[in-house]
């Protein structure tokens, strides 16, 4: 048996929609099943033991008309496969219509007004109310395919060759030695987000920080993000330039993955790491402001969500349009967070 898995970005969502993988391989034993994901993704999984291979969408390069025969031997490259069973999970013109070309002999996506895909699919699945996680969404494909839905899977296997390479950089917070234990606790900040109105400020993170490092002299800070957020690590790092280490820009996504495991607490905005430690079963604490965490929150820690009740939010927007811009995330205090955390790490008050 054959099976295609169409979700080519975000971050976040592509590791909300692991969990499809997983039980798909659990169930149908001996699948090949294949990921049709954006390149820049590819490396989240690249060597993953459930996938028998992956297949690269160029979004950058086909979106200009030179690179279109490029993008038909793709196609034809699909069609090779002989799909049988195609899962779409992406729910755009653009992954249904790859979804249909690729000629599987069953075409199943979510049920969702965007684009007109729905009318691509041989079977959809709803959305049961607005209110259903992504994560359950995206599993409400199974059931009707004869593959039951449970928990007993393993999210993100360990890739231990990269934990080591890691561990490496730090060697304050993780001994080389095998018998001197780490005293350190590291908490990972997650300062950068997609949507600027998603962004705790960060120097409410260095205030954060400051206040962190003077009660909790153990405390070791991981700044996490990509090239983009290297000025927010910078901002973030100079309230305890010795505590901190700034990895914005300097980590591979396996690399992100195995920081955020190794991790006692990650403080975060809404973004794909947040996701990658909710899959990791790891501690933290969510800063949430226009979305809605019933929806796309941190799966099975939405206790752990900080958010203010404001009558504008969650607004569901990108672009913020409030008296006060972007007060759901600039009112809450750093002293808010820092209950939280101290609450979250066990600590006493």
């Amino acid at each position: 048996m054959k099976i295609l898995i169409l979700k080519p970005s975000s971050l976040g969502d592509v590791i909300q929609a692991l969990p499809v993988l997983r039980l798909l391989k659990l169930h149908f034993h001996e699948a090949e099943i294949f990921w049709w994901i954006d390149s820049s993704l590819a490396p989240l999984v690249e060597g993953d033991p459930d996938l028998a291979g992956i297949i690269r969408f160029e979004r950058k390069r086909w979106g200009k008309p030179r690179h279109w025969p490029e993008m038909l031997r793709s196609v034809r490259q699909l069609r090779e496969h002989q799909f049988d069973l195609v899962i779409d999970l992406q729910c755009l013109l653009r992954s249904a219509t790859f979804a249909w070309l690729a000629n599987g002999r069953q075409l199943v996506g979510l049920d969702e007004i965007r684009e007109g895909a729905r009318g691509f699919y041989d079977r959809a699945a709803p959305r049961k109310s607005f209110h259903t996680h992504a994560v359950d969404w995206y599993l409400s494909v199974l059931p009707p395919l004869g593959v039951p839905v449970h928990k007993n899977f393993t999210w993100l296997p360990e890739r231990p060759e990269i934990a080591a390479a890691v561990k490496r950089k730090w060697p304050e917070v993780f001994p080389a030695s095998n018998s001197q234990l780490p005293t350190s606790k590291l908490i990972l900040l997650q300062p950068g987000a997609r949507w600027n109105n998603k962004r705790w400020p960060a120097d409410h993170f260095a205030e954060l920080v400051r206040a962190l490092a003077q009660r909790f002299p153990a405390a070791r800070f991981a700044i996490l993000g990509d090239q983009g957020d290297q000025p927010l690590g910078g901002i973030i790092s100079q309230a305890a330039p010795a505590r901190c280490l700034n990895l914005c820009g300097a980590t591979s996504l396996p690399e992100m993955i195995e920081w955020i495991r190794l991790g006692d607490l990650m403080i975060t905005n809404d973004t794909g790491p947040m996701h990658v430690a909710a899959a990791l079963g790891r501690p933290l604490v969510a800063l949430l402001g226009p979305t809605e965490p019933r929806r796309t929150g941190p799966y099975g820690q939405l206790q752990n969500v900080l958010r203010l009740d404001l009558p504008c939010s969650p607004c569901l927007s990108s672009r913020c349009t409030f008296e006060k811009p972007n007060e759901c995330l600039n009112a809450l205090s750093p002293a808010q967070v820092f209950a939280r955390v101290q609450k979250q790490l066990g600590l006493p008050a």
